[in-house]
C-alpha cells in the first residue's frame, strides 16, 4: 500500500485512493500516474506533506524504472496469454486435464461391476464386504460343463448352496450347484446369480461371497443345464429335497437316494433309526474323516463327492431292498 508517512497524531488526513502496488489488479487501480497522489487534507504543514508524497512516487518509478501504466499493461498481457493457452486445444493444460479425466474413467469402469453389485445388497447381510474377497484365494469352481455333455455314469450326486434374499434373508434361492459322478468326478459346477437381491450370503455355511456371484450364470440358464444333466439319472443327495426345492425341480422317487433318511447308514454310525443326522456327523463316523472345515464355508463339490461315498457304503444292501419292494427311507420322507 501507498502510505503517506511522516504526520503526527493532530494531523486528519483523507485517502481519496489506496493503490495496491501488488501484481493482482482491482476495479479500483488508477489510469493515469498522476492519479497516484494521495490527496491529504490536514491542519498545518500541507506544502511539506505533499512534498513527501510526490518524493515517495517518484522514487518507486526510479527503482522499477517503469511507470505504473506500463508496469500493469505488462501483468493484463501476461495474464491474457496464459488465458489463451489455457484455451487453446493443444495446450499442456489441456492435456494433463485429459490425462487425469481418462485415469478416473478407467478406474471407474473397472470397478463399477463391484459398485453396482453393492448397491443392491441388503440392509441385513453382513457379509457384503467379507475380506476373502479381495484375495483369489477362495476356491474357485474346478469344472462347468456345458448342458448336454456326455456324462456316461448311471449315479450322479447333487449339492446346492442357497444364499437368503427377501427380509432377514428369510428365502432361500440357488447360489452354487455341484455335480460329480460315481466316481466322484465333478460333471458340474457353476455359481448361480438368484433372481432376487441378496441380503444374507450366509458365507460361513454356504462358503458363497459377493464377488463369486458378479459374474454367475443365471439361474434359467443354469436350471436348464442341471435339469438336462440329471433327466434319466440316480440322483444322491443329503436332504435333496432341498437341492430341488431351490432348482424348482422334481425327480422321480424311484430314481432318487436321499443319505439323510436312509436307516441303514444311522445304524453303521452309530445313530438311531429314526434319526436325521448331518452329513459331517455321518462322515466323522463311517470315515473318521472331516469335512466342512475352515472359516470359508462348505463346498458343494466336496458335499456332492462325500454322499456319493456314504451311498457306496450301503448301495448293495439298498438297491436290494428297493427291489423287494422293503421300506428303506425313514417314514414321512
Amino acid at each position: 500500500m501507498v502510505q503517506a508517512a511522516g504526520f503526527n497524531g493532530s494531523n486528519t488526513v483523507g485517502v481519496t485512493h489506496l493503490v495496491h502496488m501488488t501484481k493482482h489488479p482491482t476495479s479500483i487501480l488508477p489510469t493515469k500516474m498522476s492519479d497516484i497522489m494521495i490527496n491529504v487534507c490536514f491542519s498545518g504543514e500541507s506544502s511539506a506533506s505533499q512534498s513527501k508524497t510526490r518524493k515517495l512516487t517518484r522514487s518507486r518509478v526510479r527503482k522499477t524504472g517503469k511507470s505504473f501504466t506500463e508496469r500493469r499493461q505488462k501483468w493484463r498481457s501476461k495474464q491474457a496469454s496464459d488465458r489463451n493457452s489455457l484455451s487453446s486445444p493443444g495446450s499442456k493444460a489441456e492435456a494433463l486435464i485429459r490425462s487425469h479425466i481418462n485415469k478416473h474413467i478407467k478406474q471407474h469402469e473397472e470397478t463399477s461391476g463391484e459398485h453396482q453389485f453393492r448397491k443392491s445388497k441388503g440392509k441385513n447381510n453382513r457379509f457384503n464386504k467379507h475380506p476373502s474377497c479381495q484375495t483369489s484365494s477362495h476356491h474357485q469352481p474346478s469344472l462347468s460343463v456345458t448342458a448336454g455333455a456326455a456324462v456316461p455314469s448311471k449315479f450322479l450326486a447333487i449339492d446346492c448352496e442357497m444364499v437368503g434374499t427377501g427380509p432377514k434373508g428369510c428365502v432361500s434361492q440357488l447360489a452354487r450347484c455341484s455335480i460329480v459322478t460315481y466316481e466322484g468326478d465333478i460333471v458340474y459346477d457353476k455359481y448361480v446369480k438368484p433372481r432376487m437381491p441378496v441380503t444374507n450370503y450366509r458365507t460361513p455355511w454356504s462358503g458363497i461371497r459377493p464377488c463369486d456371484l458378479w459374474n454367475a450364470t443365471p439361474f434359467h440358464q443354469a436350471r436348464k443345464e442341471v435339469v438336462k444333466l440329471l433327466k434319466g439319472k440316480v440322483v444322491v443327495g443329503h436332504a435333496v429335497h432341498n437341492d430341488f426345492k431351490v432348482l424348482q425341480y422334481s425327480h422321480p422317487p424311484a430314481m432318487t437316494r436321499d443319505t439323510s433318511r436312509i436307516p441303514l447308514l444311522n445304524e453303521k454310525a452309530g445313530f438311531r433309526e429314526n434319526q436325521c443326522v448331518a452329513l459331517k456327523k455321518l462322515i466323522k463316523a463311517i470315515f473318521n474323516r472331516d469335512i466342512q472345515m475352515g472359516c470359508q464355508g462348505h463346498s458343494s463339490v466336496e458335499d456332492a463327492q462325500a454322499t456319493m461315498e456314504l451311498y457306496k457304503v450301503v448301495e448293495d444292501e439298498w438297491e436290494k431292498m428297493l427291489a423287494s419292494g422293503e421300506p428303506v427311507s425313514i417314514s414321512g420322507s
